[in-house]
């Protein structure tokens, strides 16, 4: 049976990881996929996990859902310990996988159905027609899943992982490869769920997307934590733009008014600025190609993308 999760005692921290360690080993030695990883959610939050491919955050999350054994270190899920209490840390969690792994002969009601009696929860208190109708699938719950569309079958992806009503819900990589309309629908339900209380753990490769959702961001890169604040704070510390400017003639060398921002010239006509908004507002540079006497007939700026926020918090390590 699912433990009871009662919310008579809530905890201050929904996920709380201290010197979390993996190591891998084969043939060819040890491969440490998590570095001494100390990481506290708080009740409540949208937190973000970012990093590139490989840094640790599928490892980190497979843990968490006790799909993986750590190699060290300290779990609590909703104050349970993974050690202590496995199935109380693991009735507290509910993970939707990057992979869409669904059995294709089973019809929506038929997997809800499945997923709640994995975890103990009574056929009187399963709520599967009520989920399936906040995921928008509810005129689908006879179908085959087979039959569903990639974007439904995301849907119902999420629906499986909410079916014990876990207070924390980790979403791995939900909006990879999916259109910008069950994007939208994916988090207008994510937001929901976040809203009426539950700890929402997104892990993703879209910056846009943690700024745009998360209150917290973290930051994993070879197995270590590189950043971990509240995202205001943070995006602050990624401090970097670039702008390409476009002149109306040919420039035969650099002004130096222009030369201080360190142009790089892409062609005759083309220069390459990148500055920091926070010392060098974007008027101060065009200040200084009026001053040369250069006409611009097209700007376009580039915000700093993931790739460039490794590198500034990385380069020093």
């Amino acid at each position: 049976m699912v433990q009871s999760l009662s919310h008579t005692s809530l905890p201050d921290l929904a996920v709380e990881a201290q010197s979390l360690v993996k190591v891998y080993r084969g043939r060819n030695g040890e491969k440490r996929a998590l570095d001494g990883i100390s990481l506290a959610i708080p009740r409540g939050s949208f937190f973000g996990l970012l990093g590139p491919n490989g840094a640790g955050k599928s490892t980190l999350i497979n843990i968490l859902a006790g799909l993986v054994l750590k190699t060290s270190g300290q779990v609590r899920i909703w104050n349970r310990d993974l050690d202590e209490d496995g199935r109380g840390a693991k009735a507290a969690i509910g993970v939707v996988p990057q992979e869409l792994n669904l059995d294709p002969f089973f019809t929506p009601r038929e997997l809800l159905d499945v997923q709640a009696g994995m975890y103990g929860v009574p056929k009187s208190e399963r709520r599967t027609m009520e989920i399936l109708e906040a995921v928008g699938l509810a005129d689908k719950a006879g179908a085959y899943a087979r039959t569903l569309s990639g974007g439904m079958r995301r849907r119902l992806l999420v629906a499986k992982a909410m079916v014990h009503a876990p207070p924390v819900l980790v979403l791995d990589e939900p909006t990879a490869g999916v259109d910008i309309e069950l994007r939208q629908q994916l988090w207008a339900y994510v937001r929901q769920l976040n809203a009426s209380g539950t700890t929402i753990l997104l892990t993703t490769h879209y910056l846009e997307e943690a700024q745009e959702l998360c209150d917290r961001i973290a930051i994993i890169n070879h197995g270590k934590l590189v950043a971990c604040d509240s995202t205001p704070n943070l995006l602050a510390r990624i401090d970097g733009k670039a702008v390409t400017v476009t002149l109306s003639a040919d420039l035969a060398e650099i002004p130096p008014a222009l030369a201080a921002f360190g142009p790089e010239r892409l062609d005759a006509r083309r220069l390459l600025l990148r500055y920091r908004p926070s010392t060098t507002p974007i008027g101060i540079i065009l200040d200084a190609f009026a001053a040369s006497g250069l006409t611009i007939t097209d700007l376009s700026t580039e915000e700093t993308d993931l790739e460039d926020i490794f590198l500034q918090l990385t380069s020093s390590r």
